[in-house]
């Protein structure tokens, strides 16, 4: 037996097996303890430098959003925040709420052992969690909300197929944080962080940006249990398939930038909001008519999480820089091959990822290997307005804050 980092491992057969953790001090240290400083450092490392958004060159592109009227209301959004913050207990309130420009933005992260601010929905009343239930309901499509929702219930299925641990587990273990005041003419938003589920919704006046975005699972797809039946993300996977072999092989060779997968490839992901990034892929101008609109219809498929309104005006800026976008690819492309896809143009970003196992490697065949029972998404908008943080650096020009 021996110490490494405050590890204790024993050496049995010739395998490495963690028997406890211990501090500093060797004392042992408890799994909430652990999850605790692990976020912690999570947070000091990726929260170390300022915000400056997702390039393609390190510099942003100045110029891509402006503060103006969509003509889409987000009356509802807000009348439904305010429910919910009103059915707050003092305390509950107080633990949710933070300022507009608080870096509680950025603190999220799709593990299940991050520790997360604000109240969670297993903690809530019954008429608390319908209060949250309406403020995603407000804000989403139906299409998103049934996501969100069946993301939250696949949680379930990961905890019924780890023995029933709903302590790490579970279809309520989803934090609801408010930033701001809910207004209809001053900037506020509102997150939801839990394992596999994050939405960013930021809200100035009727515009709206809701990325960072990040949906997924382990499994996709639930076999037994509860939620038998639940299954995410299929439409998607399937598209993008259909992109990548709609190609001719010129388009294709520029597409594909490795034919096989044996890892996880996404690259947006928690703490990755300054990401130098660069276009990569076959480009959307070089694409014939119809399989510019295959790709448009693509990306909708991602954007239509949010409201029919607000997806609508989204795809609009879509398609005014889809000269710019590239469509990108890792992977065979066979009807049931295991891949990662990207597309990025300065106004979005879009990655879709098969992963290895990570919570049920000990029931995979291959627990090395990536599989489509495990899923990434990650939607981002580049060039410094996720968190819509460029609409708010602009109304802070016009409007001088304290």
């Amino acid at each position: 037996m021996k110490h490494i980092r405050g590890v204790v491992i024993a050496v049995a057969a010739g395998a490495l097996v963690i028997v406890s953790l211990r501090d500093s001090s060797g004392r042992q240290q408890s799994r909430e303890e652990r999850n605790r400083q692990n976020s912690a450092d999570n947070e000091n490392r990726g929260l170390a430098d300022p915000f400056k958004g997702i390039t393609a060159s390190g510099s942003v592109t100045p110029g891509l959003f402006a503060v103006r009227s969509t003509g889409v209301t987000t009356e509802p959004v807000r009348v439904a925040a305010g429910k919910f913050l009103s059915g707050l207990s003092p305390d509950q309130k107080a633990r949710s709420t933070f300022g507009v420009d608080d870096l509680e933005w950025r603190k999220w992260m799709n593990t299940h052992s991050y520790v997360r601010q604000g109240v969670s929905f297993k903690e809530m009343s019954g008429s608390q969690r319908e209060a949250g239930i309406a403020l995603l309901r407000s804000a989403l499509s139906a299409k998103g909300l049934k996501l969100t929702r069946d993301i939250m219930r696949l949680n379930h299925t990961l905890g019924e197929l780890n023995n029933n641990d709903f302590e790490q587990y579970g279809e309520w273990l989803y934090h609801l944080t408010v930033m701001g005041e809910p207004s209809a003419s001053e900037p506020w938003g509102w997150q939801l962080d839990g394992h596999h589920a994050i939405i960013n919704y930021f809200v100035l006046g009727d515009q709206v940006v809701m990325t960072p975005l990040f949906a997924g699972s382990e499994p996709v797809t639930a076999t037994a249990g509860k939620f038998k039946g639940t299954s995410i993300l299929q439409d998607e996977q399937q598209a993008g398939l259909a992109m990548v072999n709609a190609l001719d092989e010129a388009q294709r060779r520029k597409a594909v930038l490795e034919s096989t997968k044996s890892g996880n490839n996404n690259l947006t992901e928690a703490w990755k909001d300054n990401v130098v990034l660069d276009y990569a892929g076959v480009p959307a101008k070089s694409l014939s008519a119809a399989q510019r609109e295959q790709l448009v219809s693509l990306i909708k498929l991602f954007v239509d999480n949010m409201d029919e309104g607000h997806a609508r005006v989204k795809m609009e800026e879509v398609r005014s820089h889809l000269d710019e976008t590239h469509f990108a690819w890792i992977g065979p492309t066979d009807p049931n091959a295991v891949f990662y896809f990207r597309v990025h143009s300065p106004v979005v970003l879009i990655e879709f990822d098969h992963q290895r196992p990570a919570n049920l490697r000990a029931l995979s065949a291959n627990p090395t290997v990536p599989s489509r029972e495990h899923i990434h998404v990650v939607v981002r908008t580049p060039n410094g307005n996720d968190y819509g943080k460029d609409l708010l650096r602009q109304h802070y020009a016009q409007h001088p804050h304290k």
